[in-house]
């Protein structure tokens, strides 16, 4: 064996299984060795994810790292891991270890051969960095990582490599402590996640203990008490020190549950509700959403009914990155009526601020609410000049009726929990009973038809709730106009989106939105990759479903590896809706196997490959004749469900399959799509006012790939003029692809190529427009200009895929342009 030349700097991690011995006698050989197996299964996957090597083991592990990040990212994963392991198993105790994180100089060696098949470990390391990690692991609690001053900055410093569960550690630093055998003394961290870690001072042990100055030495903090109590008794009861909070503009609350002390059932929910829309009116605090609070509360494995006390809703605000938790309370105090708050500092559970308003009777409650809210907004930093400027009182903002606020109250709760549509519906039309002029409820009205797709019904409860200016926030009358605008072309709601963001940057729903618009409406991945980026936050309940979207933009841009990251971390933060996409990685890697796979394990894949993501996976295929089963399956589902866009959108694929795969009834089928628009126009452009025009150009698009020049013109002549052509700029281009395949017809390849050329250089660019420049650059004998377009289309499979439109039709005849440059397909 032969030592290493020179000392080596290496992150060590010693851990140690807490009571192993004791776990051991009380499940027996067999299923501890079962117990021990799926161990060891944890191990070594965590080494292969964060480039460990592991040099001894027994009860315990050491393993060195190259960087200390890695090293933490074992430990973290490590302690998390042995928990679920203990679930899984059903162990009575849970499963724990302590773990001791250094970062210093060591020897290393190899042993020889015979060494090691005589029982020698592969590799030893020596130095003084081993017993002083080891000395960490001993000392530290049950499920604690502890860090030496050596690694903790260099951890902490790269924490952001953990993404968003790097943002939630704690961090906490237990001062300079003394160990056996170590002759200088050493200052300690813990670090770790709340719910998971102890985030408490080790105690001393034997070999470990702090270094105290003398003055902090008991005998002598004894005699410092005695002196510091006769000198500040007297102080004591003159004034009392008030508790602070280290509140930010734009820091985030969460608020808990309602204490009704009254008996009065009426106050339960709405007061709460209240509560939250008089502070919500705030631009310097943010209020945590309910579902948000639900999705953490699952997380936690927690009952989502569960009271939010002082203790847990402390755990959600240090889960989430909330800076304060806030406890409202009403109660009957000598005859009147309180309403209280306090301001709770959830790293210490403790009350830093409390505010109260006396009125009387039941009626005083939501103005006694507002001077609550008021005053908790200025006790945390917010300008009072300010608050005075936004406060809205909430019989104005809200309701004056009680009654009214209650069922608003538990409509929202039910669109949060069951979703039940009738039910919900059926409260938000109770307040409106109770107040007629209840703007919010018409607002929140819109947002259950608009998340259920029932565009119409949406716009008619926006247009209600904009008719009551009045009784509209600020905020809420500025998002009503947002989400009006969307049916105004993509420009005003682009720039109204824009303008909302600027006041309220702190709203991830409407940024998610912009970002997927400027997907469908602007074909710009990267504007849409850098809103969704913004909104990776703990703060937001849909970051599952918001990497998921990202995964989808990083794939337009040919990031399949980071899209495929995306898709995966995803899936693991509990989004199992749609996974069209995900599988479309596979797909274009010839794996047909894997895309059914990930497709079948989601929700939207248990029935199969069905509709327009089934038309597109078949033609992809080239399996045409199934392409056109599921078409017609899927026209006659619409048909039977009354579902005008999708019957459009189904004739749209029964005529790509019949055209794009060369069919004798190509032309009937073309037929049938334009006589499908023109009857259903009316009904679609109500709900989407580009549907109609888009597949109108696309039959021409159809026509064009066909060389029937007759089809183009009608297509051209039919939508020539159209307001929605130039208001929405995926129209736009593909009316200029048929106007360059029109011109190409005409014998004029040079004009067609000139009028794409300059929109083909566009990150925008449809394509349709690199394949109509191809079409174009070969029909004008451009041969550099048709190697660069075919190129394009060879090496953006990815983009191809991902593009998106208002009417969603493009992606058949994408499809088939991927079709052809399609990997054979994996065995």
């Amino acid at each position: 064996m032969q030592a290493s030349t020179a000392p080596q700097i290496r992150t060590l991690l010693l851990t140690d299984l807490v009571d192993s011995t004791h776990l051991v006698e009380r499940l027996g050989d067999g299923p501890a060795a079962e117990l021990f197996r799926a161990h060891d299964r944890l191990v070594l996957e965590l080494q292969q994810r964060w480039r460990g090597r592991l040099i001894d083991r027994s009860d315990g592990l050491l393993l060195i790292f190259e960087r200390p990040i890695d090293g933490l990212g074992f430990a973290l994963d490590y302690v998390r891991g042995l928990r679920d392991l203990g679930r899984e198993l059903q162990l009575k105790l849970p499963l724990q270890a302590r773990a001791g994180l250094h970062v210093g100089e060591v020897l290393s060696w190899e042993n020889s051969a015979d060494a090691v098949r005589m029982g020698a470990k592969q590799l030893e390391i020596e130095g003084l960095a081993k017993p002083l990690a080891g000395r960490l692991m001993a000392l530290a609690r049950a499920g604690q990582i502890l860090l030496s001053a050596t690694a903790e900055p260099l951890a902490h410093r790269a924490a952001r490599e953990l993404g968003e569960r790097g943002e939630l550690l704690v961090w906490k630093s237990y001062g300079r402590w003394r160990f056996k055998g170590i002759p200088e003394a050493q200052e300690i961290f813990e670090v770790g996640e709340p719910g998971l870690a102890p985030l408490r001072m080790p105690a001393h042990t034997p070999k470990a203990w702090r270094d105290l100055p003398l003055w902090r030495r008991p005998v002598a903090l004894a005699a410092e008490a005695l002196l510091l109590a006769c000198m500040t008794a007297g102080a004591w009861f003159l004034a009392q020190p008030k508790p602070a909070i280290a509140f930010n503009e734009r820091d985030w609350v969460v608020v808990g549950d309602l204490r009704n002390l009254t008996g009065d059932p009426r106050l339960d929910d709405s007061l709460e509700q209240a509560f939250r829309i008089a502070l919500e009116q705030s631009r310097y605090v943010n209020v945590l959403s309910d579902l948000k609070t639900r999705e953490t509360l699952q997380r936690m494995q927690r009952k989502p009914d569960v009271a939010v006390d002082r203790a847990l809703g402390s755990e959600i605000a240090l889960r989430d990155g909330a800076r304060a938790l806030l406890l409202p309370t009403v109660a009957e105090v000598g005859g009147r009526l309180r309403i209280s708050a306090e301001v709770i500092d959830p790293h210490t559970q403790t009350t830093v601020y409390a505010v109260t308003a006396d009125g009387r009777g039941i009626e005083s409650a939501l103005s006694s609410i507002d001077e609550v809210a008021d005053g908790l907004r200025a006790k945390l930093g917010e300008a009072m000049q300010n608050v005075q400027k936004t406060s809205v009182p909430l019989p104005n903002v809200a309701t004056p009726s009680l009654d009214a606020l209650k069922a608003f109250a538990v409509a929202r709760n039910v669109t949060n929990t069951s979703g039940d549509r009738e039910q919900a519906l059926g409260l938000y039309r109770r307040a409106l009973q109770f107040d007629p002029q209840f703007a919010l409820a018409h607002a929140d009205m819109a947002r259950l038809h608009a998340s259920l797709g029932e565009v119409a019904a949406a716009k008619d409860e926006w247009h209600k709730a904009l008719a009551l200016p009045q009784r509209l926030s600020p905020q809420e009358r500025h998002m009503v106009e947002l989400m009006l605008a969307q049916g105004d072309g993509p420009s005003l709601y682009f720039r109204r989106a824009k303008e909302y963001l600027a006041l309220y940057p702190d709203d991830y729903r409407v940024a998610s939105r912009l970002a997927t618009n400027q997907w469908h409406q602007n074909n710009d991945f990267r504007a849409a990759e850098a809103l969704v980026r913004g909104v990776l936050k703990p703060q937001y309940e849909r970051v599952a479903l918001s990497r998921y979207a990202l995964g989808i933009y990083l794939l337009g841009q040919e990031q399949v590896d980071a899209a495929l990251a995306e898709f995966r971390a995803s899936k693991a933060a509990g989004f199992s809706g749609g996974a069209e996409y995900f599988s479309r990685v596979f797909e274009l890697r010839g794996d047909q196997a894997q895309a059914d796979k990930v497709f079948f394990g989601s929700a939207h894949g248990r029935g199969g490959w069905k509709n327009d993501v089934g038309v597109t996976t078949w033609v992809i295929r080239g399996q045409w004749s199934r392409a056109a089963e599921v078409a017609k399956a899927w026209a006659q589902q619409a048909e039977s469900e009354g579902d005008a866009i999708e019957l459009v959108r189904a004739h749209a694929g029964i005529a790509s399959v019949a055209v794009l795969s060369a069919q004798n009834d190509a032309g009937e089928a073309l037929r049938a799509l334009q006589e499908v628009v023109d009857a259903k126009a009316a009904d679609a452009d109500a709900q989407y006012p580009a549907l109609a025009t888009e597949v109108r150009l696309y039959a021409g698009l159809l026509a064009a790939y066909r060389d029937d020049r007759a089809g183009v013109d009608v297509a051209l002549q039919r939508t020539g003029g159209s307001e929605i052509v130039s208001a929405f700029p995926t129209v736009n281009q593909l009316h200029q692809v048929l106007q360059a395949e029109q011109e190409r017809l005409e014998g004029r390849p040079e004009a067609a190529l000139a009028r794409l050329q300059s929109l083909a250089r566009r990150d925008t660019a449809l394509v349709v427009v690199h394949w109509a420049s191809l079409r174009a650059a070969q029909a004008a004998g451009a041969a550099e200009e048709a190697r660069t377009q075919a190129r394009w289309l060879a090496t953006h499979r990815g983009r191809i895929i991902a593009e998106s439109t208002t009417a969603d039709v493009l992606r058949f005849f994408n499809a088939a342009v991927v079709a052809r440059t399609m990997p054979p397909v994996a065995k």
